[in-house]
């Protein structure tokens, strides 16, 4: 009898030890993934300004979670702790990301109320001067005359590196745009993005796009009929200068602006 409860005993902890077998494996996975996210939050400066408390939460989950994985049987509370340490870690990131959006949409609306405010006061002018500004208009909008029509290029300066948004500096060229297109109503636009060859072709051709639909959409919010504007992107074809050297580079990244005839008839598409 004694033998036989021995031998009942020993194959009830052998089943209990399978039995929690796959709980440490998946308790495990779940502590590495709260470990990855809550290193990834606690290193991002605009997290921890915009989500310091939840990146602190998520620390106090994850500190638990790694105690109680050093204790045999735990493997519960380890996956408990490990689901609320991720949990607070996707809430800062996201509390971030929402705090990013806002401060763009306000430095947009802004950077908006200035060039109306710009576009308030250049209609102030007399027709005689806006007659007189008008013959020079094309000159300073230093446009060149192609097999596509008149084309103005707005270098890689206007951007920062490897973004869609348009810098302050762009202001003023963008003004002169749309008092342009103000004051010939019949001319379209087609506006063309381009980038250099560094990078993958795809995310090239996709940044390539997104600039020159920047570029359109500031026209549109400042009064552009979206139906003179065309857009395309063609990433990193048609260089206008060899990719080996940074100047050459530079010159590549650029959003180009091709202009209608009197009678808004546009050249042909590349």
């Amino acid at each position: 009898m004694s033998n036989r409860a021995t031998l009942a005993g020993g194959v009830m902890l052998l089943l209990l030890l399978g039995g929690c077998a796959g709980s440490p494996s998946n308790s495990g996975d779940a502590l590495e993934s709260a470990r990855t996210s809550f290193q990834t939050v606690k290193e991002d400066p605009s997290v921890l300004r915009s989500a310091a408390k939840d990146v602190i939460r998520a620390g106090e989950s994850l500190a638990r979670a790694e105690r109680l994985s050093s204790y045999w049987g735990s493997a519960d509370d380890v996956t408990h702790y490990a689901y609320l340490s991720q949990r607070y870690s996707d809430i800062a990131a996201q509390k971030s990301l929402l705090g990013l959006n806002q401060e763009r949409a306000a430095k947009l609306e802004l950077e908006r109320q200035r060039l109306q405010l710009a576009l308030r006061e250049a209609k102030l002018l007399t027709i005689q001067e806006q007659s007189h500004w008008l013959e020079e208009q094309m000159v300073s909008l230093a446009t060149t005359e192609t097999e596509r029509g008149l084309v103005m290029t707005l270098g890689d300066v206007l951007f920062d590196a490897g973004q869609a948004d348009l810098n302050v500096s762009a202001n003023r060229t963008v003004l002169k745009l749309v008092q342009f297109l103000q004051l010939n109503p019949r001319r379209v636009v087609r506006i063309e993005g381009y980038s250099d060859s560094r990078g993958d072709k795809q995310e090239n051709l996709e940044l390539s796009r997104a600039r020159a639909q920047t570029v359109a959409d500031v026209l549109i919010d400042l009064g552009i009929d979206a139906k003179r504007i065309e857009v395309q992107g063609h990433g990193e074809g048609y260089p206008v200068a060899e990719n080996a050297s940074a100047k050459g580079r530079a010159r590549n990244r650029r959003v180009e602006i091709v202009f209608s005839d009197e009678l808004g008839r546009l050249g042909p598409s590349r």
